[in-house]
């Protein structure tokens, strides 16, 4: 018996799904469990919401997604990229609704996705958003004044994309604290409103609430070493056995806590691929590999369709793609990327308005910081401020919002490079979300901490 406890949870600690949700799922009841492996319609609440943040782990050069067009900004733009410039003649053009500052601008010419979701007003450009302690000038950078620690660091600037307080050390997440605010209005739902599709991560990370990780094929079953090759039958009845193991009396309390959280993580596993069975074959066709971004967005697509059989109102998603710490041969790199990116979002976007839900599901990207203007060779160095983008039936699309940097070295905002100070914070990209989700504006501060340092705690773009 100890032998077989030992190695069960030796391949449960391995099992990041596994013990993802710990303090967070509950005991799924064997009647649930038997409702929900019968077929149903699959239905979203009409007042259903979700946030999808895509996080482009690296730092993503969006300055060779968004590109001057009109004759005098794209030779200047060509004169401060060399190499890696984007020809004009191939750019995507795109005609902003209300956004002038006397240039004119395309998208790379491997987003005809986005710039088909930009004309149809499904999709809006953010400019030179990015991590501030409260706004800052140059004269504050030469100064040393207010800068978010670890500049130009990626992982600092990751936590601090996704924590939203530069300034404090890392607790939780604004995801997470969004989550801790909004879980209440999900009444009695079995699974966690935060759904990982990434691993662990710090934006999802909250006091009361944890997210529950899935893989781009649904749940993360425990590695039973030489169960897999076991029949069906078997493994229900090993699997049995180790609840009952499990929820038996241990040696002690921390054998006991491990005891019921392993075995209640097992059921809520079974819940949610009870559920996951139950969702419909979409006709959208998510392209890209098995467990690239597009497959992930797929199971988030999925994720929503059931979310009524999941019990819940509001689920924040989070998805990463890495690759874009382009130091050097960037073009062959970041290319196939930007494609990939293309086919992903128009593909979930469709997803959602197959089922009916465009308008309640709203996707955001984010990254680490945006890169230098000023090549490396061929590559590109780490910069501050980056364009994002945000997609999806409630947002004013068709329009760039914030404000684009001068895009003349050393000029304006450049720190040096091309590396711009952001003119937007995280706080007011993030605050403008969280309005949209539900957050009453008295309670902003609980999710965004340095909110009332900023002008815009709603930028429009929702």
């Amino acid at each position: 018996r100890r032998a077989f406890v030992r190695q069960a949870c030796c391949a449960a600690v391995g099992t990041t799904g596994l013990l993802s949700s710990l303090g967070q799922l509950r005991v799924i009841a064997a009647a649930a469990g038997d409702s929900l492996s019968r077929p149903r319609t699959a239905a979203v609440a009409p007042d259903y919401k979700a946030l999808v943040c895509l996080f482009f782990q690296g730092g993503i050069d969006a300055t060779n997604m968004l590109i001057p067009s009109d004759p005098a900004g794209h030779a200047a733009y060509a004169a401060a990229r060399a190499g890696l410039t984007v020809d004009r003649s191939a750019l995507l053009p795109i005609a902003p609704r209300r956004y002038s500052d006397g240039r004119s601008y395309g998208l790379n010419p491997r987003l005809p996705g986005l710039q088909s979701l930009f004309n149809e007003g499904k999709l809006a450009v953010l400019a030179n958003v990015g991590t501030l302690v409260r706004p800052t000038t140059l004269a504050d950078f030469k100064a040393g004044r207010n800068l978010p620690p670890q500049l130009h660091s990626h992982l600092d600037q990751a936590i601090q994309w996704q924590s939203g307080v530069p300034d404090m050390p890392f607790e939780t997440g604004w995801g997470g604290r969004l989550a801790d605010l909004l879980d209440a209005f999900n009444g009695n739902h079995q699974v966690s409103m935060s759904i990982a599709l990434a691993g662990t991560n710090y934006f999802q990370r909250g006091r009361s609430v944890q997210p529950y990780i899935l893989r781009s094929d649904g749940t993360v079953a425990m590695a039973y070493n030489n169960w897999a090759g076991n029949t069906p039958g078997v493994v229900t009845a090993r699997t049995n056995g180790l609840k009952a193991i499990m929820a038996g009396p241990q040696d002690n309390a921390l054998a006991a806590a491990f005891g019921t959280t392993t075995k209640d993580a097992i059921e809520d596993s079974e819940f949610m691929g009870a559920a996951l069975r139950t969702a419909p074959t979409l006709r959208t066709v998510f392209p890209g590999s098995a467990s690239g971004v597009s497959q992930n967005l797929a199971m988030v697509a999925k994720v929503i369709s059931v979310s009524q059989a999941l019990g819940v109102r509001r689920q924040v998603f989070f998805v990463e793609m890495g690759g874009f710490d382009t130091h050097f041969s960037q073009e062959a790199g970041l290319n196939p990327l930007l494609s990939e990116i293309n086919g992903a979002m128009r593909a979930f976007y469709d997803a959602t308005v197959e089922l009916g839900v465009a308008d309640q599901v709203t996707t955001f990207t984010t990254s680490d910081f945006g890169r230098s203007y000023v090549p490396n060779a061929s590559g590109t160095d780490h910069g501050w401020g980056n364009h994002q983008f945000i997609m999806g039936g409630a947002v004013q699309g068709g329009d760039i919002y914030g404000r684009m940097p001068s895009l003349t070295v050393g000029a304006g905002d450049d720190t040096g490079r091309g590396r711009w100070i952001p003119s937007t914070s995280v706080d007011e990209y993030s605050a403008t979300l969280a309005t949209w989700f539900g957050v009453a504006q008295g309670n902003l501060p609980v999710v965004l901490p340095n909110i009332g340092r900023f002008a815009r705690p709603n930028l429009g773009f929702l």
